[in-house]
């Protein structure tokens, strides 16, 4: 399975206003960072989850022993672009840590067990990623 080719296509449906194969509209979103090495732009669909006025992502990489890409690259510069329930707008992405970190994570994988499957795939803490509109 080409990823790059899975996330053109979904990028194209979530733009286009249409179905998005196999996935549900209204728990995804477009997040475009800034390369951390090359300064372009990257746009990555994903899922989120809302909470209160913020929106938080998961930087699972199903399991993987490394973070994805797109979180190195939002650790590197948090001004992000979010796309999601029809609103385009500028965020700030901050990591959450401590206690906060727990609930969140242990909330996120009481409503959608296969985080708990990631984790138990990798030795490395889960990133959960807090997007707040900006100002």
């Amino acid at each position: 399975m080409d990823i790059a080719e899975v996330n053109r296509r979904v990028i194209e449906q979530f733009r286009t206003g249409g179905d998005i194969d196999g996935m549900h509209r209204e728990r995804l979103l477009l997040l475009t960072t800034t390369g951390r090495r090359t300064g372009r732009p990257y746009t990555t669909p994903m899922m989120f989850h809302p909470d209160g006025t913020r929106l938080l992502v998961i930087a699972s990489n199903v399991g993987a022993l490394a973070h994805p890409d797109w979180y190195l690259n939002l650790v590197a510069n948090p001004e992000v672009t979010v796309e999601a329930t029809g609103d385009t707008y500028q965020a700030h992405a901050s990591t959450a840590t401590g206690e906060e970190r727990d609930r969140l994570w242990t909330e996120l994988k009481s409503r959608y067990p296969f985080f708990a499957d990631h984790e138990a795939k990798t030795s490395r803490t889960i990133p959960v990623v807090i997007l707040e509109r900006a100002n």
